[in-house]
């Protein structure tokens, strides 16, 4: 049975654009450390799910869950960037995009994500869409509270805005049985109530559209001893594998509770 999820996995891409390759600072390391790393792996159910739609552009150069009119220097950590969530500059220079170069990478990137979330939507088998990320154990620099832990998961539907209630505890039940985390661990709309693509795209499910969920989960599952090598910038592949197999359990759990 095809689970009727639309899954979007807006940060888990590592390319650079080609627009941006001569005249980025940032190192491998860098692009690694503000993405969220390995989502695709464990998110990515393939035909196990109505749809899925992933970015492959690396989240410090075009980040889909923005915005398109937050940008630097204002917001330098906006659609597209001066500054890494950890407060590393993205440009030779230091200073902000030219603006020809940021509604290059908004109309070639960011643009055509959201046309075709918007299609799948539409697809009759899809009843729920989650956007899909991962967070980082302690916020990072660049966060209001930088430093402050983060629980293993947090689920959001914009306080209440984009989906019911009820969806995001039938989430956190089914996340903290399959995964064998207590209950305690997993927030509703703490520390994030959801980012762009959860606000735009779910804003109309009051009215009869597709209703929106966010889910992050702590990067402490996977990027963590044993699992992960820091030199190499690598994940345990049965690792990955496990936390796939554990997400598809969730969705299985869900779908079953739905009738």
């Amino acid at each position: 049975m095809t689970l009727p999820f639309l899954l979007s996995i807006p940060h888990g891409g590592d390319r650079v654009p080609e627009e941006a390759a001569s005249l980025t600072a940032l190192t491998d390391a860098d692009i690694f450390s503000d993405g969220d790393a390995c989502t695709r792996e464990i998110y990515d159910l393939g035909d196990e799910v109505a749809a899925v739609h992933q970015a492959e552009i690396a989240r410090a150069f075009v980040d889909i869950n923005r915005g398109p009119d937050v940008r630097p220097p204002e917001e330098p950590d906006g659609v597209v960037k001066s500054l890494t969530a950890d407060r590393i500059a993205v440009w030779q220079g230091g200073g902000p995009p030219s603006r020809e170069l940021s509604e290059t990478l908004i109309d070639g990137y960011w643009r055509p994500y959201h046309e075709r979330l918007e299609e799948l939507a539409s697809l009759p088998g899809v009843r729920l869409g989650i956007d899909c990320h991962s967070m980082a154990e302690f916020a990072p620099a660049i966060a209001p509270r930088p430093g402050e832990p983060r629980p293993l998961f947090c689920l959001s539907n914009g306080d209440g805005d984009t989906a019911p209630g009820e969806l995001l505890v039938q989430l956190a039940d089914a996340l903290a049985e399959s995964f064998e985390c207590g209950r305690e661990t997993i927030r509703i709309n703490d520390p994030f109530q959801g980012g762009y693509v959860t606000r735009w795209h779910g804003r109309h499910w009051r009215n009869g559209g597709l209703p929106w969920m966010q889910i992050e989960m702590n990067r402490r599952w996977y990027l963590s001893e044993p699992w992960f090598d820091r030199s190499a910038l690598t994940v345990a592949p049965e690792r990955l594998l496990d936390l796939r197999r554990r997400f598809q359990a969730v969705l299985e759990t869900m779908t079953a509770l739905s009738g």
